[in-house]
């Protein structure tokens, strides 16, 4: 915070109108003000490095670098700012890859003003707050780990549970199990027909992967498949 005691924030969405909205809104927040907006990740990033807000207000489901990875990125880049999201999604896997990548926060998008600001306010202090649903899908899981788990949005199951051992830079099983394909050498339509699912399914899989990881080719995603022990099946 600045030495007057004004919490700084970061709004990150793709849609402009709902960045506006939410800009208008925090500003009219006492204590708050808002530093910038982005609306996809990479460009997050750059504003968090020019700016350094206290925390960062981000949507999951963006353009060019999506939430998830922006916020692993954005919090072993820059550990001092904090990250809330908010989000139209409160499902296993989008919840699970937002607390693995290291937000404080989790929000959806029927929060109103006062509830954003405490979460914001919470984060900036160390602490967590959820949105009422989130709270109650990890209470679930904390019951009953073996009960929730994550699909992949080609309708995949993802067996691991909120709980469960966590895969790096907030990969989905899927994206996680096409990378130990290419560190196998396969190609795209080899990797398709062993899933059973369109080629085209398996580039959306390998452009969001290779965001999430930081990657620019098949011969740097085979090196991170290695490293992580990422296997097929």
């Amino acid at each position: 915070m600045t030495e007057s005691g004004v919490l700084r924030v970061l709004v990150v969405d793709d849609q402009q109108l709902v960045r506006e909205g939410l800009t208008a809104l925090l500003e009219l927040t006492d204590g708050v003000t808002v530093v910038g907006s982005a609306g996809d990740g990479e460009r997050a990033l750059e504003l968090i490095a020019d700016h350094r807000p206290d925390v960062v207000l981000m949507d999951l489901r963006m353009p060019v670098l999506d939430g998830v990875a922006a916020t692993a990125r954005a919090r072993e880049r820059f550990p001092e700012v904090a990250v809330v999201v908010l989000t139209t999604y409160a499902d296993d896997e989008s919840i699970a890859g937002a607390l693995a990548a290291g937000a404080r926060g989790y929000l959806t998008k029927d929060a109103g003003r006062a509830e954003i600001a405490m979460a914001l306010r919470a984060a900036a202090a160390g602490h967590s707050l959820f949105a009422p649903e989130v709270s109650a899908r990890l209470a679930e899981a904390m019951r009953r780990p073996a009960v929730l788990s994550g699909t992949d949005q080609d309708g995949s199951s993802d067996q691991s549970g909120l709980l469960s051992d966590r895969l790096p830079d907030g990969l989905t099983r899927r994206e996680a199990e096409v990378l130990g394909w290419i560190g196998q050498g396969r190609t795209n339509a080899e990797i398709a027909a062993e899933l059973f699912v369109a080629e085209a399914t398996i580039k959306t899989h390998i452009n969001n992967a290779f965001a999430k990881i930081g990657v620019r080719n098949r011969a740097e995603a085979t090196g991170y498949a290695l490293r992580h022990g990422l296997t097929p099946g």
